[in-house]
């Protein structure tokens, strides 16, 4: 029986010798790399915190004591050694685990999220509550060094160093990448990296030196002792900030790791553990290159080859494509991203044209206002953004971008059901949480033709405009040709019919198109409409089907309510325009995760999905029966 078989108890971990704690690691990773080759996943982050996670479980009480994992990227050992062994096999498939830590999942699941940087700011919200229910329990957050470009955490550890408190450890895993290359002058000071017993050491005997000092003047010893500091250790940053800063120490030796961490829970005051890791240990595809392996798709466990490749080219390589096309067309056209350079499709702009690209890390806040400053500045920035990852910039968009006008493109990728990460990573609100905000344009391309122009029409439209665009592989047009400018809130008849009208966008133009080939074979005609601007709406277009059709139905990959189908519905009714409107699209629920395929398909939006909808739902479909 392996080492990993017979741990079926956190307290299991607690009675292994060293020698079965080395083997273990071994096992868990060989776990990951087994389930993920089959699954797809995050690999190389939770590769690289295996002997942390067995620390953690070893030295503190959990659940009682807290830890809060970031993201959970890294937290696929943690699953493995609380209670979801036997079920990580279903990792990240339909009725399976997730990708990430969900506290209905799990006792041991303390806190969820799929974006970064909260867990330092949610374990100090542990760490006050227990204060007050008199729970002198631990609370840890394990925080990666990517997630340190966020001003989140700076506000978080801000507010800790006021309140000083005890039993709140941090431990920030420095492993010199996130997701893209860490960016910004706090990274780049982290990984000025000196030995943890030198830094140690350095401190400690200026100390005593200055404590056996008495004739020293109180304020030169103090300003000697933080010059000499400030040279010697990269922990003045957290010092200066009110916490106990130890490191750095060797993420991948568990027994120092152990020691370090019984220590700690000994001092006073906050604490920050540094600790140095290797993104996609153990796993020598994942150690060459930790930017790809971050998270991957099904591949060969033995070579790191992908199962399959894809069967055309995705939204993001033709986005990346329009861009440098329309960027060889104007100087001023230059490109933000927060910390998705790879993600995004900016790479190959980011080769051509340095100068006109800016990776602000982790910090969507930042981007947005940047880029408004940029746009007042007379250039013409293209923020890209996964739609999820833009939730966090909202009040940016309204206050410093819509507010004043400014021509920022948003280049939206991921808008719309995103499949395995689950409901963190869906894009189903961007419509209903854009539409409020006046002054913005709000569009979805058919095919990658149409994102060229509308990402054209963007720069030229002197007004913040969204371009979205679904995850996967795109709708490729027969057409090629230079852009050209698209009149803004003007839709298009892709199919005329006479019995029932769908108005709807982007990928779902071409499943709604095949089912009314489909539909009418059963005698019913469908004209279909490429609403390609989703704000404004086309309103002549909206009066014209009013006049010829008594039942439309909107498609969209986006929540109900607040959404594209919404906004026909109050066109209407403002108009006092009797139309029976049908609606397909999320409903009022968090979606869980599954393949985008299976999520799609429960939802209707498929060739077939929205053909049955209409056999089984449509009241006109009824009456036509009768004719």
């Amino acid at each position: 029986m392996s080492v990993l078989e017979r741990i079926n108890s956190v307290l299991d971990l607690k009675e292994l010798s060293k020698e079965e704690l080395d083997i273990l690691a071994k096992e868990v990773r060989e776990l990951i790399i087994d389930v993920t080759s089959k699954n797809g996943g995050h690999v190389a982050p939770g590769l690289g915190t295996v002997e942390l996670t067995i620390a953690l479980l070893r030295v503190f009480d959990v659940p009682k004591d807290i830890v809060v994992w970031d993201i959970g990227h890294q937290a696929y050992p943690w699953k493995i050694l609380t209670d979801r062994k036997n079920v990580f096999h279903t990792l990240r498939k339909k009725g399976g685990i997730s990708g990430f830590l969900r506290r209905e999942e799990s006792i041991y699941d303390a806190f969820g999220a799929g974006h970064s940087s909260t867990s330092v700011s949610a374990a100090e919200g542990f760490r006050v509550a227990k204060d007050l229910l008199k729970d002198d329990s631990y609370v840890v957050a394990v925080i990666g060094d990517g997630a340190m470009t966020a001003g989140m955490v700076y506000e978080a550890l801000n507010n800790i160093g006021h309140l000083r408190h005890n039993k709140l450890i941090i431990i920030l895993n420095d492993n010199e990448m996130s997701i893209s290359k860490n960016i910004g002058a706090i990274s780049t000071y982290l990984n000025k990296l000196i030995t943890g017993k030198h830094i140690q050491d350095t401190r400690n005997k200026i100390k005593n030196i200055l404590d056996k000092a008495g004739f020293v003047p109180r304020r030169f010893a103090k300003l000697t002792e933080e010059f000499v500091k400030g040279f010697a250790t990269p922990g003045i940053l957290f010092e200066e900030l009110g916490l106990n800063y130890i490191g750095i120490i060797d993420g991948h030796n568990e027994e120092a790791l152990e020691t370090t961490l019984r220590n700690a829970k000994s001092m006073d005051g906050p604490i920050l553990i540094h600790i140095v890791t290797k993104k996609g240990k153990g796993y020598e595809p994942a150690e060459e290159n930790p930017v790809k392996w971050h998270g991957v798709a099904p591949y060969k466990k033995e070579s790191g080859e992908a199962s399959k490749m894809s069967g055309g080219k995705s939204w993001t390589q033709c986005f990346s494509e329009a861009l440098l096309k329309i960027a060889d067309l104007d100087e001023r056209v230059v490109a933000i991203t927060p910390a998705m350079k790879e993600g995004s499709g900016l790479v190959d702009f980011a080769k051509k044209y340095p100068d006109r690209f800016f990776d602000v890390g982790i910090a969507e806040q930042h981007a947005a206002t940047f880029s408004a400053g940029l746009a007042a500045g007379g250039l013409k920035p293209v923020l890209a953004y996964y739609s999820t990852f833009m939730q966090r910039a909202y009040d940016q968009i309204i206050h410093d971008i819509a507010l004043q006008n400014l021509n920022v493109v948003f280049a939206v990728d991921r808008a719309g059901l995103v499949g395995e990460d689950g409901p963190t990573h869906h894009g189903v609100f961007d419509i209903s949480f854009l539409s409020c905000i006046p002054n913005i344009i709000i569009s979805s391309p058919k095919d990658d033709l149409e994102l060229l122009d509308l990402l054209y029409t963007g720069i030229h439209s002197r007004k913040p405009f969204v371009v979205r665009y679904p995850r996967g592989e795109a709708i490729l047009s027969k057409d090629k040709r230079e852009p050209k400018l698209l009149e803004i809130g003007k839709w298009e008849i892709v199919k005329p019919g006479k019995d029932i009208a769908i108005l709807t966008h982007s990928y779902l133009v071409k499943e709604a198109l095949e089912a009314s080939y489909e539909l009418a074979e059963d005698g019913i005609d469908i004209e279909i409409i490429n609403a390609r601007f989703i704000k404004p709406l086309d309103e002549h277009m909206l009066l014209d089907i009013a006049k010829r059709f008594n039942t439309v139905i909107t498609i969209e990959d986006n929540v109900l309510k607040g959404g594209f189908g919404a906004s026909v519905i109050e066109f209407y009714n403002n108009n006092m325009i009797k139309v029976d409107v049908y609606r397909i699209g999320i409903p009022d629920k968090f979606v869980e995760h599954a393949s985008q395929k299976e999520l799609r398909e429960m939802f209707n939006f498929t060739k077939d999905g929205i053909k049955n909808f209409i056999l089984s739902n449509v009241a006109t479909y009824q009456r036509l029966k009768h004719f």
